[in-house]
Order: structure tokens, then C-alpha cells, then sequence
């Protein structure tokens, strides 16, 4: 194993290096954003819509980026998105309004996309059969890693100032060194198609309603996580420590949630875990008690933070575990298919999450965050107990649990060592029934 993970390395250390740049960017943006907009009086409403605007471009850039790779390479399409980031990022600092950050966010959701489904394409080219496991672990520590490391910049300067921005611009375009400069060639793309909501919605009543709510519950959980830590007067320090909790340990849970779930009715996995979250997520609201007063008077945060490490624990591996609930009903060549319909679906409950979480903050107070969180993972867990009574768990030997960034593309899905076999990048040539039939001839001719 080793071996096979140092090849990896050795074939796609590039790649790597460029996405970890690129998620500490988005980390660090992520929180900067959030607390940036509570320092200039941005009502709950408006910092919501504004940062749901990522969810909103993301959608869009999904729908979009297929055609774009065909036309230009994936090279131009990556420098193209990771400088139009870069860009996006320093325009906030100079126009400070909401409507205008709502559409600057819609630019970094588009920009992201492309990048992810540049890069996930590109690894899901240099796999092989042996190693996409292994391929996929790298990515996933890398992603959760370096988005958790970005978040503790920013404690580099004030957000009010212009210096966090530039930091992050510049963190976004070291991204483009590593990959520009590879001498490795880019892939030829691959489109792939989604299954139809209808029939996602046959195979899965459970996968696709669940995966819906949960791109409500994510979205509004990474963007107005520091929202709410500024609003209870955590410290810079204090909401570093608070958003890289829930990047890291829900990156950690993963792998024992996930095999529990081969282990047991993947279902109930999925209602103990989301039911569990919910419970976490009001002790959340329980402890915070005082926390909010300054110095010395406040009540102290260890109670929040382990509450907090434990909703994660719950929460995270969700999207994971709902991807494989769902390729428990499906054949195996159906598996990326399904994982691309349910991240259509995750990315429909994504556009409204920050928006809906922002609302509930606006009329209940700061702990409308946990409550939102607590509504919506209940919601998941009340339908999960009703699907278990009207059908009965099926046994799907093709399907297991495999560890999966809630960020994930269809491209990246293929990595999934459950996906049916990587072909050689071979030309196929497929012949018409007219050559059938000239082929016939000719041979027949040399025959004589």
C-alpha cells in the first residue's frame, strides 16, 4: 500500500500541491467573508443571501463547465477560473455592499466548480483500478486539511483591513504554478450524465430527499459558522479554532462511521447519525449560555467546542453515507450516474441554505444557527424511520461506504473504487452498419 501511495504521489504531487493552495484559500475566504460582513453591520438577511451566492454559482457552474473543458482544455479552463478566484477576491475588499458580494460569491461558486471538476478529472485520468481508493484518500485529507490550516489565517490581520484579502489572492494564484507547470498531459474529458430525478427519485426516495436537506444543513454550516462565533463575540483566535473543529473532525469521523455502515442496515447508520446531530446541536445552544459577554465575564467555551466536535462527527460523513445508501438500489454501472443526480439535488438544497439559516438567526437570535441545524437533520432523520417501515434494506454487494468530500464532482465520483473499471485511454472506433457492409465486400473481394 505504501508503494501504491507513493506512486501516487509521484504521478499527481502537482495536482496536489494546487488544490491544497487552493482549499486553504477557500477556508480562509469562507471565514473572512463571515466575519467581515458582521463587522460592517450586514443584517443576518443580507449576509445570508450574500453568501449563498456561492451555492447559487456553484449550481450554475456545474450545469455549464462540461461544455467550456470540451471547447478549451482543461488547462486553460483551470488558469482561467483560478485567476478569475484570485480577482473575485480582492473586489471585495473595495466594494463593501451586500448585492455586490452576493455576486462576486456567484463568480467564486463558478470558479470553484470548474477547478474541482478540472482536478477531479485529471486524478480520475492518472487512477488505475488499484489504486482510486488510495487516489481518493490523498484528496480528501488534502482538501479537509488545507481548508482547515486556511482557516487559522485569519489571525494574520484585522478582517476590516485590505491586507486578508490580498493574502488570499495571492494563496489562489500559488495554486496555478504547481499544475501550469506539469509536464504531465491533461485528460481527454468525459461527460457524464446524471440520472433523471424521476428516476433517482424511484431508485432512492431516501437518498434523494436526504441529500436535499443536507445541502441545506452544509451550506448554511460552512458559511455561517463564523457568522454566528462573531455574533457570540468569539475572538479572531477563538472562531480560527471553532470553524477548523468542524472541518477536521468531521474529515476524521468518516472512516468509523463509514464502517459501521457496511457493517450494519446503512439506514439506520444514517438516523443515528443525523437524529445524533440534531441532539448535539441543541446541547450546542445548552452551553453557550454567556459565552457571548466580554472577558472575563463570559462562561467558558470547552463545552461548546466538544459539543461542536461532535455534532461534526455526526453531521459530515452524512453526504458520504447517503451516496452509498443509495448505490445500494442500483446496479454498479448506474453508481456515477446516481452520484452526479444527487449532487444536483445536494447543490438545488444548497442555494437556499445560507439564506433559510440567516432567517431563522434573524428572528430566534444567534442560536437560530443550531436551531436551523437541529429542524433540518431532524427532518432527515423522520423521514429515514418511515422509508425503513415501507421498504426493506437490500443487500448490495457492489456497494460500500467510500469516504467522500461533500464538494465532490461527478468526475470525482469515478474515483470510487465501487465504479465500474477505468477503461484504457484507447481510441475505440465504432463502425456504421454501411461499413459493416463495405468491410463485407472488400473481404469477400480478397477472398476471390
Amino acid at each position: 500500500m505504501s508503494g501504491q501511495m507513493n506512486k501516487v504521489l509521484k504521478n499527481s504531487w502537482a495536482l496536489f500541491l494546487g488544490m491544497g493552495f487552493l482549499m486553504m484559500a477557500y477556508g480562509f475566504q469562507g471565514s473572512l467573508l463571515g466575519v467581515r460582513a458582521v463587522q460592517e453591520d450586514f443584517s443576518l438577511t443580507a449576509t445570508g443571501f450574500m453568501m449563498s451566492g456561492y451555492f447559487v454559482g456553484y449550481f450554475v457552474g456545474a450545469a455549464t463547465i462540461p461544455n467550456i473543458i470540451s471547447r478549451v482544455g482543461h488547462i486553460r479552463v483551470f488558469a482561467a477560473f483560478a485567476s478569475l478566484a484570485s480577482l473575485v477576491i480582492l473586489v471585495h475588499s473595495i466594494i463593501i455592499n451586500p448585492f455586490i458580494w452576493f455576486l462576486l460569491r456567484v463568480l467564486t461558486g463558478i470558479s470553484m466548480v470548474c477547478i474541482y471538476t478540472v482536478a477531479e478529472s485529471w486524478l480520475n485520468d492518472r487512477s488505475s483500478n488499484k489504486n482510486r481508493g488510495s487516489v481518493l484518500s490523498i484528496y480528501m485529507v488534502i482538501l479537509y486539511g488545507a481548508m482547515g490550516i486556511g482557516m487559522f489565517l485569519l489571525n494574520f490581520s484585522s478582517p476590516k483591513n485590505f491586507e486578508p484579502f490580498i493574502l488570499v489572492s495571492v494563496i489562489t494564484s500559488a495554486a496555478l504554478i504547481p499544475i501550469l507547470l506539469t509536464k504531465k498531459k491533461p485528460p481527454t474529458f468525459k461527460r457524464i450524465k446524471a440520472m433523471s430525478l424521476k428516476n433517482l427519485y424511484e431508485a432512492s426516495p431516501f437518498g434523494m430527499v436526504s441529500s436535499f436537506f443536507y445541502g441545506t444543513i452544509q451550506a448554511a454550516l460552512f458559511t455561517l459558522l463564523a457568522v454566528y462565533a462573531k455574533s457570540m463575540n468569539f475572538s479572531i483566535l477563538q472562531i480560527s479554532i471553532v470553524t477548523f473543529l468542524l472541518a477536521i473532525s468531521g474529515a476524521i469521523s468518516q472512516f468509523p462511521v463509514g464502517k459501521l455502515s457496511d457493517l450494519y442496515d446503512r439506514r439506520l447508520v444514517i438516523v443515528i447519525s443525523t437524529f445524533g446531530a440534531a441532539v448535539f446541536a441543541i446541547f450546542a445552544i445548552l452551553v453557550s449560555r454567556q459565552m457571548y459577554l466580554p472577558e472575563g465575564l463570559a462562561t467558558s467555551k470547552t463545552w461548546f467546542y466538544i459539543c461542536l466536535i461532535l455534532f461534526s462527527f455526526c453531521s459530515l460523513p452524512m453526504f458520504s453515507l447517503i451516496l452509498a445508501h443509495t448505490n445500494d438500489y442500483i446496479p454498479k454501472e448506474k453508481f456515477v450516474a446516481a452520484g452526479a443526480g444527487l449532487q444536483f439535488v445536494f447543490g438545488l438544497g444548497a442555494m437556499s441554505g445560507p439564506f433559510l439559516c440567516s432567517i431563522f438567526m434573524d428572528v430566534v437570535g444567534s442560536n437560530g444557527f443550531f436551531i436551523f441545524l437541529f429542524f433540518f437533520h431532524t427532518i432527515i432523520g423522520v423521514f429515514g424511520v418511515y422509508r425503513m417501515k415501507v421498504r426493506k434494506t437490500v443487500d448490495n454487494p457492489d456497494s460500500q461506504f467510500v469516504a467522500m468530500p461533500q464538494t465532490i464532482t461527478p468526475a470525482g465520483i469515478e474515483l470510487n473504487p465501487q465504479t465500474e473499471p477505468i477503461q484504457d485511454p484507447k481510441p475505440i472506433m465504432e463502425t456504421t452498419s454501411t461499413e459493416k457492409v463495405i468491410i463485407s465486400e472488400q473481404t469477400d473481394y480478397n477472398k476471390n
